[in-house]
Order: C-alpha cells, then structure tokens, then sequence
C-alpha cells in the first residue's frame, strides 16, 4: 500500500491536450492564407465612388432583341459587381459602349449513335466594348470581349437558343464589368 499512496504524490508536469494545438496552427494556417485577399475593387477604387452609364448596346448580328437582353444585362451586373453606381444621365464618369459583332454556334458533342447529329452548342458572342472617362476623353477599355454558354439540341433548336440568350448575356455582361472594375486605369 505504500507504495500506492508514494505514486499519487508524484506531480506530473502539466500537459495540454494535443487537440487543442492541433486548431490553433489550423486556424493561424487559414488566417495567413486569407492575408492578401481583399473585399471589392482591385484597382484601388473606393466601391461606388465612379458612377457609369451604359449606352445603347447595337445589335450587328441576326438574332433580334439580343442588343436589349444585353443592355439589362450590363445593368444588373453593374448593381451585382457594387464596384459603380448606375448613372442614367450625362452626369457619370464612365460611358460604355457595346456593339454585338457575332453570335456563333459551335457544335460541342455529337449524339452517340450518329456523329453527324449535334446533342449541344456552345454559344458564343463576341461584342466590342468601349468604355471612356468623359471628364477627360481618357479610353479605359476598347476591345472585344466574348461572353459564352452552353445549350441542349432538341428539335425545336431555335426555342433552345433563345431560352439561353439570358445567360449568354449575363456571361457577356460579367465579363465586361469585370474588366472595368479589375482594370488598372
């Protein structure tokens, strides 16, 4: 029995539990991983401090009303993106531009049994974008740029096209505000 009671007398040093140093390093791991990401605009612009406006969008291709989808387009994602503010008289800084060059479809895959057939498309439109500082003429953007989308070919392919043309110009107008607000200028 002495011997028993010699060992609870034995102070062992104090030890902390594995777990809880196993979340600190987690933790300061995913906290130096999120040190150089930053909450709005890249190009050291306040969010909403530049006001845009966007012009008429003219429609060079066949397909009709595709110049409207994509003006409202361009204006919900310049709400979305919240790096401007809509302007919708001559008072903005920046005015864009948009003139719809091509609307192509491209076979993507082919049906399994016959590879004449097409099953999707991919969408493409290919507009040219201009965007210009009116208090000094300055061009921020002029170039084309494309916006994308997939479809499914069912026999009324027409139908498919234009149940997609919503998405195709969101992609289109994402990629255009995109741009403007990680641009450099």
């Amino acid at each position: 029995m002495t011997s028993i009671n010699h060992l609870s007398s034995i102070s062992l040093p104090h030890r902390r539990p594995p777990l809880r140093s196993g979340w600190f390093l987690i933790a300061t791991v995913w906290l130096a991983g999120c040190i150089g990401y930053s909450l709005g605009p890249t190009n050291g612009t306040y969010p909403g401090s530049r006001t845009i406006q966007i012009g008429s969008v003219s429609n060079g291709t066949d397909e009709p009303r595709l110049g409207d989808t994509v003006n409202h387009a361009l204006r919900a994602q310049v709400n979305t993106d919240g790096t401007f503010r809509l302007a919708s008289r001559d008072d903005a800084d920046i005015v864009i531009t948009t003139a719809l060059r091509k609307f192509v479809r491209n076979p993507l895959t082919f049906q399994r049994n016959d590879i004449i057939a097409t099953r999707d498309y991919d969408i493409v439109l290919t507009a040219h974008v201009t965007a210009i500082e009116r208090s000094s003429g300055k061009t921020l953007l002029d170039r084309e740029v494309t916006g994308r989308t997939t479809i499914r070919s069912n026999p009324d392919l027409s139908s498919a096209e234009r149940q997609s043309t919503p998405l195709l110009a969101e992609n289109l107008a994402r990629n255009i505000i995109s741009l403007l607000s990680e641009g450099s200028w």
